[in-house]
């Protein structure tokens, strides 16, 4: 497939590469086939909800989601106020397993393993507190704005 030259420019002033890098950048092919895909990720999002929290320092509760786009970004505007960036360290592997499956054509929400952890063992194990969440894909238009 190839990409009209309006989307090439779009990426060029959006990342902020020199003629130089973007001559670079077009020569991967990888980018050029996540290119192709990407509008389908600009409909989705993904969401980290809380399932369980006992201890938790940032008073995350069961119930409390994180909110990202296709590509990753933490949507700060729909997420709770306070978000602990420990709890995210295992998490973010999901989140970006989700976007590669995204890009793959598969379905994200058929991950295995989609459950992960706070690093802080609880105080069973000498820590705190912890929380697990768990990942799921949506389609934007289902989500709160």
């Amino acid at each position: 497939m190839e990409l009209d030259q309006n989307v090439w420019d779009f990426v060029q002033k959006h990342l902020k590469f020199s003629d130089e890098e973007m001559g670079k950048f077009k020569k991967d092919p990888r980018n050029k086939d996540v290119l192709s895909k990407a509008f389908g990720l600009l409909d989705k999002q993904i969401i980290l909800e809380v399932v369980d929290s006992h201890g938790c320092n940032s008073h995350h509760l069961v119930g409390d989601k994180f909110y990202f786009d296709g590509f990753g970004n933490l949507l700060t505007e729909l997420c709770p106020k306070r978000v602990c960036g420990y709890s995210l360290t295992s998490a973010l592997m999901m989140v970006f397993c989700a976007s590669e499956m995204l890009l793959a054509g598969s379905d994200p929400n058929q991950i295995r393993f989609k459950r992960a952890g706070c690093f802080d063992v609880g105080l069973e194990c000498g820590g705190w507190g912890r929380i697990v969440l768990e990942l799921r894909v949506e389609d934007k238009k289902r989500l709160p704005k």
